[in-house]
């Protein structure tokens, strides 16, 4: 996709020249890059001229990591690709390459970038203007194209696939861990490029633990059972929750928490339409969970962005600024935890679209009707 990458970076260079003008840019969080010129190796930074410079983009790879890039030396859709000798710091070779083109500022991301990198900039080239770069990269990335929405629907179809034979096969018995294990193992088997965020499998006690990390208990009857995984492609990962029930009929109290749960996702989803409030989204979804008197059970969001990372923005919290706008992939998640009895949470990955054009186009469909397996 080097065409679509040298757009990006296009469209990101003209934002920036508009606030500083003549600065080349130096991108070194590892979505960003990947986003702006595709795959590269751990510790890579892209150098972005600007638009008067004439030497051009550059991707600057650690002594040891050409490998990765096979086939990619030289010019890649105006992305010069500069292996580095030795031990290198690629932080100072774009310092010597700022210089060289004789720039008078250097825009990085000071949000990423560390302490001591940033001062060894700054030492290495004392006549370059360091600013900050900011969100930049990150502001223009929350709107996803087409193709990047279609890598979010296979990495769903993947994810969806890899839960649906899981709840076919035998569960009591079987420890959260080797669940989990094993749920990792059929999203790369289904073509999954391994998973989008840590695979959650908690039952009983357990189940509805936000961030549940899988432990040697054992799935007995009678126990809720919550899952939380997706898949990566192409570098875009998706989410799924699903609570589900051990056994042939869940007691009164589940049914109950499940449903509250369902309704209080059910508004979120609803509610994600193009020009909503953050804020409001979230508020759809809680003030159902707070009127039943769970309000302190819910978590500080209710959903988050996905893309080339899950947690990106936007964030769907009560104190979040600022509106959707089509084409904006975000989980709706909320979940209530009850101590010493288990709880429920249900998440699904939606991308914001007009009401004209459908509504809220849900990516992962895997059934949220409560079954008891």
């Amino acid at each position: 996709m080097p065409e679509v990458h040298q757009a990006r970076r296009s469209r990101l260079r003209a934002r920036v020249e508009a606030a500083d003008d003549g600065a080349m840019l130096l991108v070194s969080r590892p979505a960003n890059i990947r986003y702006l010129a595709g795959s590269a190796p751990t510790g890579a930074l892209l150098l972005m001229a600007s638009a008067t410079a004439a030497g051009g983009d550059v991707l600057l790879v650690p002594y040891g990591a050409a490998q990765e890039l096979v086939g990619r030396q030289g010019d890649d859709g105006g992305l010069r690709v500069l292996p580095l000798d030795g031990g290198a710091d690629p932080v100072l070779a774009a310092a010597s390459l700022a210089t060289g083109e004789g720039v008078a500022a250097l825009a990085v991301e000071e949000h990423h970038l560390t302490v001591a990198r940033h001062r060894a900039l700054a030492d290495a080239a004392p006549r370059l203007r360091l600013s900050d770069l900011g969100c930049a990269v990150e502001q223009q990335r929350l709107v996803k194209d087409e193709g990047e929405i279609a890598a979010l629907r296979i990495a769903a179809e993947i994810t969806d696939r890899a839960l649906g034979e899981l709840l076919e096969s035998i569960l009591v018995g079987r420890t959260e861990r080797h669940l989990a294990l094993e749920l990792d193992r059929r999203l790369v088997d289904h073509g999954a490029e391994g998973p989008a965020l840590p695979t959650s499998v908690a039952a009983g006690p357990h189940a509805g633990l936000a961030g549940h990390r899988p432990t040697e208990r054992r799935v007995e009857e009678g126990d809720f059972l919550s899952v939380r995984l997706g898949a990566r492609f192409h570098g875009y990962g998706c989410c799924i929750g699903r609570t589900f029930v051990i056994g042939s009929a869940p007691d009164d109290w589940q049914l109950e928490l499940y449903d509250l749960v369902f309704s209080a996702q059910r508004a979120g989803r609803e509610a994600l339409v193009p020009g909503a409030e953050y804020r409001e989204v979230d508020r759809a979804a809680r003030r159902v969970i707070a009127g039943a008197g769970h309000g302190e059970a819910l978590g500080p969001l209710t959903g988050r962005g996905v893309g080339l990372e899950i947690g990106e923005d936007p964030r769907l919290s009560p104190a979040a600024m600022g509106r959707l706008t089509p084409c904006v992939p975000v989980t709706v998640e909320p979940g209530v935890h009850l101590p010493g009895r288990g709880g429920v949470r249900i998440d699904d990955t939606l991308v914001v679209r007009s009401l004209a054009d459908g509504g809220p186009e849900l990516l992962t469909i895997t059934t949220k009707e409560l079954l008891a397996l």
